[in-house]
């Protein structure tokens, strides 16, 4: 695809991401869904509105009538989508920094869309065919103001909220100024939780922190916990759909631990479970205590879901699937990234025993991850030909599902182009720190030679 990624498209407001291009894209959605009605929500970043307006014009161009959502976490889109049997379209930039957008679209089963269905609506974007409809079959617009509402309510029904509500947990949320801000403060309190929050006033410039649930970005949240004596921390990203926790102590989790510890919970002899070609050893190892299969994917949700929906044609029951970044699937809940229902899950943990006791096991790994942006496709070809180079030239056998990925049985190193951003990323894990170091920065050298040579 060349304007698709691992989930969806995202951009720099004003370059690559323009109205123009998403009232395109709405038109191209619009014509190719057969449908009547399509939601719209958006993210709290401010040059969202703008967008909402292009893709609501570009959808009631062809035909379309439009639920605007408003500014609702993107599990709570596709809540709307799945029960009202729309399809949506999501604008939103999830992680990315604040002067990025981008478009996820949703079908009418509230799924995000396949590779397959993605084609259908770019080949009619990049050719221009689009239903327009006359002067007075144009769609019209009404907002929608009961989602978060109707997702809080729905989240409550489907988690141990007795139990959690029993242990008398404080928690420190950091929503990161995101959509999560609207909805899982108030969820947390209904579920018996003393809640103290930090970066919780929805604003779309990020103003405390990047919206990005890493280690370096939740300071704030560190010393919350601290200073508060919570039980745990929680953070999000931009859209709600990412869950990162902090231990009691002021520890930041990694979301390869956490999800380990959630894989060891609920998976069963004989489940599925689902990650990308990036994954970390704790989950195999997880996955070979439990009993259980673990399928490996290019990295991105897209990826994933169309995986796990294989895997479920087959009969498989896969309860569990995600990548080490928050990203969490409970897919015999919904079959989407729902950073809430991932901190209640794992409150339900936290419930019987402390979060650092949780992760105990999964912390004998170290990750490094390192970014290489790059300004022109000559450099990323550049790039890409260093890394097929230093694979080759390595004592392991490359993994090439999705990049480079060399495994080296005590450790391992994947270089792979992102989906979403112009940067060339390397992970590196590995069971001591030094030597997950020293794999990522030896593929940044190469790769970085290969740009200053050209």
């Amino acid at each position: 695809m060349k304007l698709f990624g691992s989930s969806g498209t995202r951009g720099v407001v004003g370059e690559s991401l323009t109205p123009e291009f998403v009232l395109r894209v709405a038109k191209a959605a619009g014509t190719v869904w057969t449908g009547d009605r399509v939601a719209v929500a958006r993210d709290t970043r401010t040059t969202g509105e703008m967008f909402v307006n292009a893709a609501a014009s570009g959808l009631a161009s062809v035909g379309v009538d439009v639920d605007d959502l408003g500014v609702v976490p993107t599990p709570a889109a596709v809540r709307y989508c799945e029960n009202q049997s729309i399809p949506g379209v999501v604008i939103t930039a999830s992680h990315n920094p604040p002067e990025f957008n981008g478009v996820k679209l949703v079908g009418d089963d509230g799924i995000e869309l396949s590779v397959e269905e993605l084609e259908r609506i770019e080949d009619h974007i990049l050719t221009e065919e689009f239903d327009v409809a006359p002067w007075d079959e144009v769609g019209s617009c009404r907002s929608v103001g009961t989602v978060n509402d109707d997702y809080r309510e729905e989240l409550l029904a489907n988690v141990d909220r007795e139990a959690i509500a029993a242990a008398n947990l404080t928690v420190a949320l950091d929503p990161g100024h995101g959509a999560g801000s609207l909805v899982t403060p108030d969820f947390l309190r209904e579920l018996g939780c003393e809640v103290r929050t930090v970066n919780a006033q929805p604003d779309g410039h990020f103003p405390g922190r990047q919206s990005e649930p890493v280690p370096e970005n939740l300071g704030d949240l560190e010393r919350l916990v601290r200073a508060t004596d919570a039980d745990v921390g929680i953070a999000h990203d931009g859209d709600a759909d990412r869950a990162i926790f902090v231990d009691e102590h002021g520890q930041t989790i990694s979301g390869e631990a956490s999800l380990a510890a959630l894989a060891a919970a609920f998976l069963e002899p004989g489940d599925f479970a689902v990650s990308a070609v990036n994954v970390s050893q704790r989950l195999v190892d997880v996955c070979d205590d439990v009993g259980a299969e673990l399928e490996l994917t290019p990295i991105g949700a897209t990826n994933l879901i169309t995986r796990i929906r294989e895997l479920w044609r087959a009969g498989e029951n896969v309860p569990i699937a995600g990548e080490g970044n928050g990203g969490i699937f409970f897919p015999n809940y919904r079959l989407v990234r729902d950073g809430a229902y991932i901190a209640a899950k794992f409150l339900e943990l936290v419930a019987e025993r402390p979060a650092s006791d949780i992760v105990a096991p999964y912390q004998d790994y170290y990750n490094v991850r390192i970014n290489i942006e790059y300004d022109d496709e000559a450099e990323l070809t550049a790039m890409l030909n260093a890394a097929d180079e230093y694979a080759a030239a390595s004592e392991a056998t490359p993994n090439t599902t999705d990049g480079y990925r060399l495994d080296y049985g005590d450790a391992w190193v994947l270089v792979r182009p992102s989906g979403t951003e112009p940067k060339v990323r390397i992970y590196a894990e590995a069971h001591e720190e030094a030597r997950a170091t020293e794999l990522a920065e030896d593929a940044e050298s190469a790769l970085r030679t290969a740009v200053d040579d050209l």
